[in-house]
C-alpha cells in the first residue's frame, strides 16, 4: 500500500502522464489513417476507471458481509488504483464519411491539443510537488 500522500500523488501523476502518452499515440494513429476506407478510430479510457477505483477507498459499506466460503460473493471490494491501466477502445459504431471511416480530423486535432495541454499541466503539478519537498528540505 502507498505509505503517504506525496508518494500517492506523484504515483497518480505518473500514471496520468503515461495514459496521456498512450492517448497521444492513439490520436496520431487516428490522424494517420484519416483517409483509409473502413478505418475505425480508437480512443483511450483511463480517467473514469481511475476515479472509480479511488472512490472505492472511501465507500466502505456500513455493514460488510462476513465471507465463510471463498465462493461467496462479497458486497464490497476495494479496488487498487494501481491496477487501472489505460485501455484502447475502438469506436466501431459511428461513421462520419461515405467510405466507412469515422475519423474527424478537426476533432482529432482538438483532442491532440487538449491532450498536450493536460500533459503539460500534469508535468507542472509534479514539478510543484517536488518543489514543495525541496522547500521543506532547505
Amino acid at each position: 500500500m502507498v505509505s503517504n500522500n506525496f508518494e500517492k500523488t506523484v504515483d497518480l501523476l505518473h500514471r496520468a502522464m503515461d495514459a496521456n502518452l498512450v492517448r497521444r499515440d492513439v490520436i496520431a494513429n487516428n490522424l494517420s489513417h484519416a483517409e483509409m476506407p473502413n478505418f475505425k478510430r480508437s480512443d483511450v479510457t483511463f480517467e473514469s476507471e481511475l476515479k472509480r477505483a479511488l472512490e472505492t477507498e472511501k465507500q466502505r459499506p456500513v455493514l460488510e458481509l462476513t465471507l465463510t466460503n471463498p465462493k461467496h460473493i462479497p458486497n464490497w471490494r476495494e479496488r487498487d488504483y494501481r491496477d487501472v491501466q489505460p485501455r484502447r477502445v475502438l469506436d466501431y459504431l459511428s461513421t462520419s464519411k461515405n467510405n466507412g471511416n469515422n475519423v474527424d480530423i478537426d476533432q482529432e486535432v482538438m483532442l491532440a491539443l487538449r491532450n498536450q495541454m493536460t500533459y503539460t499541466l500534469l508535468a507542472q503539478a509534479e514539478t510543484f510537488e517536488f518543489s514543495q519537498v525541496s522547500l521543506v528540505l532547505r
